[in-house]
């Protein structure tokens, strides 16, 4: 089945989905740098191998732009932050997930390492989890607060499933989501363009990388403009 979308199509496409959903993308948000994180999904090698049976050629599509916006973050000294959804070997944490899919990825394989492209730096948190929100039963919520994060840019795959889900659960935290729609993923463009729909009407400010770039870099700007009239004064 070809892929709904690759990586030299993906401007293009993004473009239009923002586009389509234009009329409920109300809620524009600038970016807070100082207050703002990377969040990045699930971009493991058990979705992203082309020969898995769970591949998301959404996810394969993204990494270009998510490996950009991964070394924006770490030059602007902001938080990265990777999770991984796994299960144990004997499945005693999969629950009703274990009878929704048949196939699991199991803690500890090299499948449910992060995409070597996109690999954690061993400062960088790494959230295991066990369900589609990244919030649901893990600590992601004590290190936001901790760090003092405001907002959240939602990247990774399932555009559907868990950026959905996680954004959702963001959104009823009080902090500020930013969703890319090229910087996000599923299995088919229908999925993936509900859930901008769906986000953009009633939990987040869907957006592009390009975007969230230039605010990061004007951000940048100025805190180096206001760190050299410090040290002229």
């Amino acid at each position: 089945m070809e892929p709904y979308v690759k990586t030299q199509n993906l401007p293009e496409k993004a473009s239009r989905w923002l586009q389509q959903i234009k009329q409920f993308n109300s809620h524009e948000l600038q970016l807070d740098s100082a207050r703002s994180a990377l969040l990045v999904i699930d971009m493991q090698n058990f979705f992203l191998d082309p020969k898995s049976p769970t591949f998301t050629a959404g996810g394969l599509a993204i990494l270009p732009v998510l490996k950009g916006l991964v070394g924006a973050f770490r030059n602007a000294g902001r938080p990265v932050i990777f999770t991984r959804h796994v299960h144990h070997p004997d499945h005693i944490d999969s629950g009703i997930m274990g009878w929704w899919w048949p196939g699991m990825c199991i803690e500890g394989s090299p499948e449910s390492e992060v995409h070597p492209e996109l690999a954690p730096l061993p400062s960088e948190k790494s959230i295991l989890k066990h369900r589609y929100s990244a919030f649901y039963n893990t600590d992601l919520e004590t290190v936001l607060r901790c760090q003092g994060i405001q907002d959240l840019v939602v990247t990774g795959i399932m555009t559907n499933l868990c950026c959905e889900s996680t954004a959702r659960d963001a959104y009823f935290r009080d902090y500020r989501v930013f969703f890319l729609a090229d910087g996000t993923g599923s299995i088919n463009e229908e999925m993936h363009l509900a859930s901008l729909l769906n986000i953009a009407y009633g939990f987040g400010y869907v957006t592009l990388a390009d975007r969230i770039l230039e605010q990061l870099a004007v951000a940048g700007g100025l805190g180096e403009r206001a760190a050299a009239e410090r040290v002229a004064a």
